[in-house]
């Protein structure tokens, strides 16, 4: 996956990006901010490791938190949809999981939850188990996937 290219079929679409990242503490961002020219497609980025700023700054809900965990598709769905609502952006994708070391037998280390909003269509999310490969490979490979996530909902759209 080229992220030059993901930034590409943005700018063509008019699409501007956020993202709402935990566990990858704004790699994602990084990601597509080392290229230049990306400011024309890469709207924010919000990092909220904890659950305070989880609900401070993308309006995830307490009892949403409460009743799911903060490793949940409940929760990254509220992410995500928090993204698109406290910015400008059309798309946005949200990531919260266990990277490790640790975890528990309800929620072990690697698994990840995505969120993927889309302005305008119902919100999509996914649960992966990377496993307990380290908790740098763990981040690497979540925020490889959420940049696969955006640049396969650009291409979709722009089959269309």
């Amino acid at each position: 996956m080229n992220v030059g290219d993901l930034l590409d079929l943005a700018k063509a679409q008019g699409v501007m990006i956020a993202t709402a990242e935990s566990c990858t503490g704004g790699m994602v961002a990084a990601a597509l901010t080392d290229i230049p020219g990306s400011s024309a497609v890469v709207e924010r980025g919000f990092v909220t490791y904890t659950n305070t700023a989880k609900q401070e700054m993308l309006g995830v809900s307490a009892g949403t938190l409460e009743e799911f965990g903060a490793v949940s598709e409940q929760v990254a769905r509220e992410m995500a949809e928090g993204a698109l609502r406290h910015s400008h952006a059309q798309l946005a994708v949200s990531i919260t999981g266990i990277a490790g070391p640790g975890g528990s037998e309800f929620k072990p280390e690697g698994r990840v939850c995505f969120g993927l909003a889309i302005e305008g269509q119902p919100t999509t999310t996914e649960t992966i188990e990377f496993g307990a490969s380290g908790r740098d490979k763990v981040r690497l490979k979540a925020r490889d996937h959420a940049l696969a996530l955006l640049e396969n909902t650009l291409s979709d759209s722009a089959q269309k």
